[in-house]
């Protein structure tokens, strides 16, 4: 396959027909850390309708469709860096992995414990791991950084809504 403007030259071209079971398996452990998530909650509606929240606070209803999106997109990121041999990738899958276990650590923290505080570190290891994820994704694919811009951004909002809620309440 030739190298396109938003692909890095670096490295063979991806092996297609063995791709898709790893996307598969990207797929999976997101929408899995998401069930997990939702499982660990307890009741985070009740729990976020209660906060004292600031004026530029998402309603409650708005994070089950965005976080579908952005696992969606975290998935295709990790399978565009896993499906490119060479040298960058080991240490942007590693990278990948990392920002997954903090992402999933959050919403226990937050919803099911209350601890406001430690969620707010979880989450700021989280902005810093997906930030991490992104460059080292760029080597490999720019196409993998670009997907997870999206996430940076809804992650580093809502790390300022945490530490105002940690703040607030």
């Amino acid at each position: 396959m030739p190298s396109t403007p938003s692909t890095s030259t670096a490295g063979a071209a991806p092996s297609r027909s063995r791709s898709w079971p790893v996307l598969l398996l990207m797929l999976v452990l997101c929408y899995a850390v998401a069930g997990v998530g939702a499982a660990a909650s307890g009741d985070a509606g009740g729990t976020y309708a209660a906060l004292d929240k600031p004026a530029w606070a998402p309603p409650g209803w708005l994070f089950g469709p965005v976080w579908t999106v952005l696992y969606g997109t975290i998935a295709v990121a990790g399978w565009l860096v896993a499906r490119r041999p060479g040298p960058g990738r080991r240490p942007a899958l590693v990278a990948w992995g990392v920002q997954l276990a903090l992402n999933a650590l959050w919403t226990p923290l937050f919803f099911a414990a209350e601890q406001y505080g430690a969620a707010f570190l979880d989450i700021t290891l989280l902005l810093a791991a997906v930030v991490t994820t992104a460059l080292l994704a760029a080597r490999v694919d720019r196409r993998a950084a670009l997907l997870l811009v999206p996430y940076l951004l809804w992650v580093g909002y809502a790390a300022a809504l945490n530490l105002t809620l940690w703040l607030n309440n």
